[in-house]
């Protein structure tokens, strides 16, 4: 449980970061990290801090796709912890 849980967090914190590393590429006109990999880190338990990091930068906010996928990623991954917790 403890494993699966920090696993969650160590994504979050890269999925945060990659958001706003994104951010800052589409706002410099560079290179950009494809979506594919976006949605990778979000299924491997990083929705959580890809979702703030969205909120935050203002990152990929008119994609319906992020908008409404990441927040419903984020509550089933929490769901699942709640039931591997009991």
């Amino acid at each position: 449980m403890e494993i699966g849980l920090l696993g969650i967090l160590v994504m979050s914190l890269i999925g945060f970061t990659i958001m706003g590393i994104d951010k800052r590429k589409a706002r410099q006109g560079r290179w950009r990290t494809p979506e594919k990999t976006l949605w990778l880190i979000a299924v491997l338990g990083g929705a959580p801090g890809m979702w703030i990091g969205m909120k935050l930068f203002r990152h990929k906010t008119k994609h319906p796709s992020f908008k409404f996928g990441l927040p419903v990623l984020t509550l089933l991954i929490i769901l699942a912890v709640v039931y591997m917790s009991y």
